[in-house]
């Protein structure tokens, strides 16, 4: 046990050394009363990567992100992000941490009241940046997912999926290196989840941005996973099938009753799939 504990630390010291991940999870445990939501968690994100969680409902998936916002402290393990570890920091000391990460909800949680601007803007206000510099990152980041025309609008006046698209554009206002997305393209059509779908890789593979998405949606999960965006001289960023050398640039961890069940890339998902019972119900 002594000789297990010694290679854990040697691991976790080597992966939260320069260049290391930017989230780590380091046997997380965590239950409420008598049942357990994650029974030793452990996995790493690498910067501007991502990290596709599947697994039923209950199954510990939005627990991951909560636990990296601070919302909610782990029973036993560690967790870093950007190299500090938060499990224990107080609300105070979280604070400066969830100003390096962004967060999409299911519903986009847009305030009805305020003007696309406005929520765009709304955490760098927060901030107190000045006037002009917070208008001139809403419309630069409006014209990233192709909202620029809607800036005066209520939410209301927009469709589900400007909605999220209003959503991922707060997200990233504050140039987080840290996106979490519940549930991006749940209650959405097929057409206008690709186009969630888009802004997600666009944002990992232009921006550099490292995400987590949760999702029980596999049509989009495997979307994600399997392209790329590129810069393009005449469209500025076209979207196009990934090339097996990019294939861990996305990676799939499928939790089962509060475990990792499988974790690797899509084409790993898919060779398993023919041979556990479980995923391939899952998956099918």
């Amino acid at each position: 046990m002594a000789v297990q504990r010694e290679a854990r630390s040697a691991l976790l010291e080597e992966a939260l050394g320069p260049g290391g991940p930017i989230v780590v999870f380091d046997k997380v445990t965590l239950a409420f009363d008598e049942k357990v939501i994650l029974d030793e968690i452990s996995f790493t994100l690498k910067t501007g990567h991502t990290k596709i969680f599947l697994g039923a409902s209950g199954a510990g998936k939005s627990t991951i992100l909560r636990l990296i916002l601070g919302l909610l402290k782990p029973d036993g393990g560690h967790i870093f992000v950007n190299g500090d570890r938060i499990d224990d920091m107080t609300e105070d000391q979280m604070m400066v941490v969830r100003a390096d990460l962004g967060m999409v909800f299911q519903e986009g949680a847009l305030f009805d009241s305020l003007t696309v601007r406005e929520n765009v803007g709304y955490k760098l206000v927060e901030q107190k940046v000045p006037p002009e510099q917070v208008n001139r990152r809403v419309e630069e980041v409006l014209g990233f997912v192709r909202l620029g025309e809607f800036v005066d609008r209520k939410p209301s006046e927009l469709s589900g999926g400007q909605r999220r698209r209003v959503a991922i554009a707060r997200a990233m206002a504050a140039k987080p290196r840290i996106l979490l997305y519940d549930e991006p393209t749940t209650g959405l059509d097929p057409i206008t989840s690709i186009t969630i779908d888009e802004e997600i890789i666009k944002l990992r593979d232009i921006e550099e941005v490292s995400s987590i998405v949760v999702t029980h949606q596999l049509r989009d999960a495997f979307f994600v996973a399997e392209h790329m965006a590129v810069k393009d001289g005449a469209s500025g960023v076209k979207i196009e099938r990934a090339p097996a050398s990019k294939a861990d640039e996305a990676e799939f961890i499928m939790l089962r009753e509060g475990r990792i069940a499988f974790e690797g890339n899509a084409s790993e998902l898919r060779e398993v799939q023919r041979r556990n019972p479980y995923i391939e119900a899952f998956l099918s």
